[in-house]
């Protein structure tokens, strides 16, 4: 197994419906927060941020627990993160208080407003963009990266368990972004392709559930 399929194993892990906002959904949260906050940062967000020596001001999409705002402030980076769930903020804003490179904010990917910036982060995040949206979404991604700027990121493929549309009232949401190899590769028609690797791997989520993990992970540069 590689590091990066033993990565996605630990962050893909839908713990519950989000819309309801039940005890055992918010329980569920938690533990997928606790499991992931000091996760070890992957090969891809490396290689992303080594790109970026000027201006370093990036945008974390659906941060979570704020793994991923560590290792940006860590490489000197102003982060603008959001999120939908007010659990991740409330936590993140725990974890980060009193640091002003550090601006958070309780968003949907179609509601956030993004500046400009060198570096997009979107890990296991984006599969969350309701599917209608995506098109408006990308295209405020792509205008907010500045030319040189930097896309770190991940997208639902076909194979995975999320992207079987089941009907139980547990699944985390109901509809998600799902995209073939081809279409993920027409998103960076005008960038460069610095790494470009698809991830297929069946075991156990952090809470024990059997999954299918199919991820397209891509770093790319603007041109």
């Amino acid at each position: 197994m590689s590091q990066q399929k033993h990565y996605y194993s630990q962050v893909m892990a839908p713990p519950g419906k989000s819309h309801l906002k039940s005890k055992i959904t918010q329980s569920a949260l938690q533990h997928y927060y606790d499991e992931t906050a000091r996760r070890k940062t992957r090969a891809d967000l490396k290689l992303a941020v080594s790109l970026v020596t000027d201006k370093k001001i990036a945008v974390d999409c659906g941060c979570g627990a704020g793994a991923d705002i560590q290792y940006l402030l860590d490489n000197d980076f102003f982060v603008h993160a959001f999120d939908i769930e007010k659990s991740a903020i409330d936590r993140c804003r725990q974890r980060f208080a009193d640091i002003p490179q550090v601006d958070l904010s309780q968003s949907s990917f179609i509601n956030f407003e993004y500046p400009p910036c060198q570096l997009v982060v979107a890990d296991a995040s984006l599969f969350f963009c309701p599917p209608e949206a995506f098109a408006a979404v990308w295209q405020k991604v792509d205008d907010s990266l500045q030319p040189g700027g930097v896309f770190c990121g991940s997208f639902l493929g076909p194979e995975d368990t999320m992207a079987r549309e089941p009907e139980s009232e547990q699944t985390f949401w109901k509809t998600v972004t799902v995209l073939t190899e081809q279409k993920v590769r027409l998103l960076f028609e005008e960038y460069h392709v610095l790494s470009f690797t698809e991830h297929k791997r069946s075991g156990l989520t952090p809470q024990g559930t059997p999954h299918d993990w199919h991820i397209y992970a891509v770093v790319a540069q603007k041109g």
